[in-house]
């Protein structure tokens, strides 16, 4: 579900957020991509993922690695940063050392930093 352009605007980091973890948990792909703008970035170790269609891609990667997962977050939101240490685990695979940054401007994540290990069961 696409949000309203001035509604989306005027999210505080703290409901974007809250929304990014709602659908990551549902593994709604769509939702998920919709807190991300279309020049939204996502730097990890392997490269910088740019724009919605290759964030979409990354995600959907990520919901086959570890579907179904629990997840485990630990907060801490600075003005529009936020720094996320997370887990996650399924019967498929589990991850111990999420740790994230997330930058919010207009209501949507513009840039996030993302470092994490996935271990097969």
């Amino acid at each position: 579900m696409t949000q309203a352009g001035s509604d989306v605007a005027q999210r505080t980091p703290q409901e974007i957020f809250q929304h990014h973890a709602e659908s990551l948990g549902a593994e709604d792909l769509e939702a998920t991509v919709d807190d991300y703008a279309e020049t939204s970035r996502i730097i990890t170790s392997s490269g910088v993922i740019q724009g919605k269609a290759a964030i979409g891609n990354y995600f959907a990667e990520l919901f086959r690695t570890v579907p179904k997962a629990r997840w485990g977050v630990k907060t801490t939101f600075v003005d529009n940063i936020l720094f996320l240490e997370w887990t996650a685990d399924s019967d498929r695979a589990s991850i111990s050392d999420g740790v994230d940054t997330f930058i919010f401007q207009d209501g949507l994540i513009q840039t996030q930093t993302v470092h994490c290990t996935a271990d097969p069961k």
